[in-house]
């Protein structure tokens, strides 16, 4: 099986485009218990290294005030570590996801990011291929549109 990618997606494509104008509008509470409730419902089941749940754990946190930004950094430098450390690449797709999502309490646009590294487990790894151009950013912007249309009920 070839390389798996780190990412699949293109940041200029017009649904990108048209949810980054549409989070400029948002509070960072609310990019962030978006991303967090995304990689809960998707990607989450597809983790186990404990770290991952530490670093979700610690943004859910300091969504609800129990939690400083200081004290989220260990958890989520874990999860990054975490994410590099995983020897399964649909599992490290995801816990790149879940490490980035959870990084929006420190970094904002990271809200959007995680998509683009969730992609990969969601659409290609599972089939043991990798997918032709056209897919590579189509896939993702469902996934992105889907998340997105869910969360966004949420509110």
């Amino acid at each position: 099986m070839p390389k798996l990618r780190k990412m699949l997606g293109d940041a200029r494509h017009p649904t990108v485009l048209s949810l980054m104008r549409l989070m400029e509008t948002q509070s960072h509470e609310t990019l962030v218990r978006w991303a967090t409730a995304c990689v809960r419902e998707r990607y989450l089941p597809l983790a186990e290294d404990a770290r991952l749940f530490a670093a979700l754990a610690a943004a859910e946190g300091w969504l609800k005030g129990e939690l400083s930004l200081k004290a989220a950094q260990a958890p989520l430098r874990e999860a990054r570590q975490a994410a590099g450390a995983e020897a399964d690449p649909v599992r490290q797709a995801a816990a790149r996801a879940i490490a980035t999502a959870c990084a929006a309490i420190r970094t904002p646009t990271s809200a959007l990011g995680f998509v683009f590294y969730g992609a990969p487990p969601r659409h290609t790894v599972r089939r043991g291929w990798m997918p032709q151009r056209k897919y590579t950013t189509r896939w993702p912007m469902q996934s992105l549109k889907r998340c997105f249309s869910r969360c966004r009920k949420r509110r």
